[in-house]
């Protein structure tokens, strides 16, 4: 049977490029996101199903998981891709926010790795996933909540890594170092060629790191443009 891939966090930029893909290597792709409906277009281009789940509550990830393995079956690969950001000073900022941006980047991560886990324990095999930013490794100024929660997305991969790669459960990071480009954005035109992340050429390597052989696993990649400096 073909596999079958969840993407929570789902939008129109890296995770579109994954569903691309996915769907057409011969996958069974499902999509999560908060507005199902923004995602009709993709679905009805990939054949993908779609879901409403909001991440950082847990009643809301069980429904996700128990609607995915009754409509498509256990799966073979999970990606977290969801997040939050609030930009300002120290003194500024809002601690809601603040707390919004900690349960999407990290908590979210946690709920979905759980039921992730589960699941492809009791299969013996599968693919866990995080999409992480330059933030999980370099704190920038006026970025202090976005960073607190990719550093600790980033922890939580790592030490899912060490637990569950020797149980035959791959465990990935991958740190998204540069700006990932779009239609129209005039950032792609200053940098010049190649000077932005392609979202499909993320995806590839989100593909190829799934499919690593597992006598050689990485459990965290790079990837930045040949301009970007680091």
């Amino acid at each position: 049977m073909a596999e079958a891939a969840l993407i929570v966090g789902a939008g129109s930029g890296l995770s579109a490029a994954l569903a691309r893909l996915f769907a057409k290597e011969g996958m069974r792709v499902a999509l999560a996101a908060r507005d199902v409906g923004k995602l009709n277009p993709l679905l009805k281009e990939t054949g993908a199903r779609g879901y409403a789940c909001d991440a950082t509550k847990r009643e809301s990830v069980d429904r996700l998981f128990a609607s995915f393995a009754d409509e498509i079956g256990p799966p073979d690969i999970v990606v977290y891709n969801a997040g939050y950001r609030t930009r300002g000073a120290i003194t500024e900022l809002d601690p809601e926010e603040v707390l919004k941006t900690l349960m999407a980047s990290a908590y979210g991560g946690f709920l979905v790795a759980q039921l992730a886990a589960k699941t492809m324990l009791a299969h013996g095999h599968g693919t866990i996933l995080f999409t992480g930013a330059s933030a999980s490794v370099k704190g920038y100024a006026r970025s202090s909540p976005f960073a607190m929660g990719k550093f600790a997305l980033r922890g939580l991969a790592q030490s899912l890594a060490r637990e569950l790669h020797p149980q035959n459960i791959h465990v990935g990071h991958v740190v998204i170092d540069g700006g990932i480009g779009r239609a129209n954005d005039p950032r792609a035109t200053e940098r010049g060629a190649d000077g932005m992340l392609d979202p499909d050429a993320i995806a590839r390597a989100y593909l190829d790191l799934h499919r690593q052989h597992r006598s050689a696993w990485a459990w965290e990649i790079e990837l930045r443009p040949w301009r970007e400096n680091f």
